[in-house]
């Protein structure tokens, strides 16, 4: 047996030597079967064991890197071994459709998979609020409409919807939900938050059950993504990627507790934040990665790092070996290098070949990650299935996200009954720039990074849609943006307004979040026709609007609501009585900003309140 245990011994350490110099093992005479990995009905784990074991060092490494689509073909995504693919916000193959999608990242399997290995890729995409940088998907309302709606079982529902037009395209992971508890709603990405609380997002968080579904490999599943790990809705300042100056307590106390709740829902992947922590970037953290995400909260799916999230580590353009390795070494499995995927890979394999970075690091990585693709079934199954696509963007979907928007919805303010309108024998006099505009109602993410204005860039229902076509026998409805044209024959005036698309960065408003100069003229314009005046805020978070809320009759939050803006008319009728309660604390000026509830501040509406009509 000594002996036995000393050959054993020699032929680890060879075994081992080979994988740390990146050279291929020669067959076995066992090789001639089909290898275990291939063998469907093995289990995971020995099928992970066995692939590792035919794995080089180089293969390794490059299923550890995500490279964006217009920086690798898929030839040379093979050449490099590449894990995963990625499209960033409004990174899409021409033409944009599901069948488009299809044919692009099949053609990356198809790559992938003709390697020696045949490993295939993992191709991600941003599913912040459906498929959304796809035309013709489900456009559901941002997480902060969501919060406000409060219906866990229906958020469930949307991951699924989501997970399925996905997985219609060939997107077998999508990088969402953003569980990040926003503290000061100065912050660009408010919009992505379920509310103030962690008790918000906490509840949410079961979308992912909805996106991942019973199993990962059924047809309609997708991975889901916990992101941002950690903090980021608590910067200083509401700055977007900027220092969270908390202690370990609040942090563990409002920032932690949906990544828990993600944990236990199975979440697949989790991605890191930008921000820093008491001044250390998250993405170089290894406490807050290993110690507290994989140790505290045994979190055993694969983490990946943000766009470039590695080159901040140092606050220097560019990434250095020293940042490589302490990202790595932090407990970072899969790095998002969308442009510098080479330098990446050969950064890494010389800083584990000079012991910077261990072997069991690279080993724990993969095993992680290789795992995930297992339970994907993208080893049987690598190309798209497209017999879902009949399902994209279909009424039934539609119906989902029209159902969001209804809830969503927020009545602070009701003076005289103004609300419901009267659907029949009315005369609606509608304005303001976003009655009109699908790219306003839909927001940021929304087929760009930035989304952007325009009456009909994704397919659906504006608001204004929405309130002709539930216009009764009778009623007359007139439109005009700028609110010219009205008089006093009119019997209700509803003035949409509020925010035009952005997203991070971008979003951030250090300097107030009032209503621009267009929505004060136009407000003042229609009240003073002496018609009775409804208000509908479009936007990513509470504004400021104290200065007109006493010349106004009612008022409306309506947030992000997508591409189903009729689900909004729905509400304004009274064919559905408004449900929706803040998850966010509505200030009465910019400068109590940060505002949240329990930090005794006397807020314009507090944390919580919504109205409804009353049923006689």
């Amino acid at each position: 047996m000594p002996l036995l245990r000393a050959k054993r011994s020699l032929r680890a350490t060879v075994f081992a030597a080979l994988l740390l110099s990146g050279t291929a093992l020669a067959p076995t005479a066992s090789a001639a079967t089909t290898p275990l990995y291939k063998n469907p009905y093995a289990p995971v784990s020995a099928r992970v064991q066995d692939l590792m074991a035919r794995m080089t060092l180089d293969d390794k490494i490059g299923q550890m890197t995500e490279a964006e689509r217009q920086a690798a073909t898929p030839a040379q995504s093979a050449t490099a071994r590449l894990g995963s693919i990625l499209s960033g916000g409004g990174s899409t193959p021409t033409p944009n459709t599901p069948a488009g999608w299809a044919d692009m990242i099949d053609a990356y399997q198809r790559a992938a998979t003709s390697t020696g290995l045949g490993i295939p890729i993992v191709y991600g995409a941003d599913t912040v609020h459906g498929h959304n940088n796809v035309y013709g998907a489900t456009v559901f309302p941002h997480n902060i409409g969501l919060g406000a709606a409060n219906d866990p079982r229906l958020v469930e529902k949307i991951g699924a919807v989501t997970a399925d037009e996905a997985a219609a395209t060939g997107v077998k992971w999508g990088f969402a939900p953003c569980l990040c508890v926003a503290r000061d709603d100065r912050w660009g990405r408010t919009y992505e938050s379920f509310g103030e609380i962690p008790r918000n997002a906490v509840a949410n968080s079961v979308i992912i059950e909805g996106m991942q579904g019973r199993t990962l490999a059924d047809r309609t599943s997708i991975m889901a993504t916990a992101k941002h790990f950690i903090g980021d809705g608590g910067t200083t300042g509401g700055v977007d990627q900027g220092n969270t100056q908390i202690s370990l307590d609040e942090l563990r106390r409002i920032h932690l507790p949906p990544f828990r709740a993600a944990v236990d829902h199975g979440v697949g992947s989790v991605m890191i934040s930008f921000n820093s922590w008491n001044g250390v970037k998250d993405h170089g953290n290894k406490f807050l990665i290993t110690d507290l995400l994989k140790g505290e909260l045994h979190f055993t799916g694969y983490v990946i790092s943000d766009w470039d999230g590695i080159n901040q580590i140092d606050g220097q353009p560019g990434f250095t070996a020293a940042e490589v390795s302490q990202a790595v070494n932090a407990g970072i499995d899969m790095v998002m290098v969308p442009y510098d995927y080479q330098k990446f890979i050969d950064t890494l394999r010389a800083e584990v070949q000079n012991g910077h970075v261990p072997m069991s690091r690279i080993d724990d990585a993969n095993r992680r990650i290789l795992t995930k693709k297992f339970q994907l079934g993208l080893f049987e199954h690598p190309y798209t299935d497209r017999s879902l696509q009949k399902d994209f963007g279909s009424a039934a979907h539609r119906a989902v996200a029209r159902q969001a928007v209804r809830e969503s919805q927020v009545l602070l303010k009701n003076s005289h009954g103004v609300l419901p309108l009267a659907k029949k024998n009315n005369k609606i006099f509608v304005a303001g720039k976003n009655a009109n505009d699908m790219g306003n109602q839909a927001g940021g993410w929304t087929l760009t990074w930035q989304g952007q204005s325009g009456e009909r860039v994704i397919p659906g229902t504006t608001i204004l849609d929405g309130i002709r076509s539930g216009a009764g026998k009778g009623t007359e409805v007139t439109y005009d943006r700028a609110g010219d044209g009205i008089d006093a024959s009119f019997k209700v005036a509803v003035a949409v307004v509020g925010e035009t698309p952005y997203a991070e960065g971008q979003g951030d408003r250090p300097g107030g979040l009032g209503l621009d100069a267009e929505d004060v003229a136009l407000i003042g314009k229609l009240k003073a026709s002496g018609v009775p005046l409804v208000v509908v805020t479009v936007s990513g978070r509470p504004l400021d609007v104290s200065g007109v809320l006493p010349s106004i009759d009612g008022l409306v939050a309506a947030w992000l609501p997508g591409s189903e803006g009729a689900g909004v008319a729905d509400v304004l009728y009274g064919d559905y009585n408004p449900t929706g309660k803040l998850s966010f604390t509505w200030p009465k000026s910019s400068s109590q900003e940060p505002i949240n509830v329990g930090d005794g501040q006397q807020a314009l509406f507090p944390y919580g309140y919504g109205l409804s009509y009353r049923r006689h």
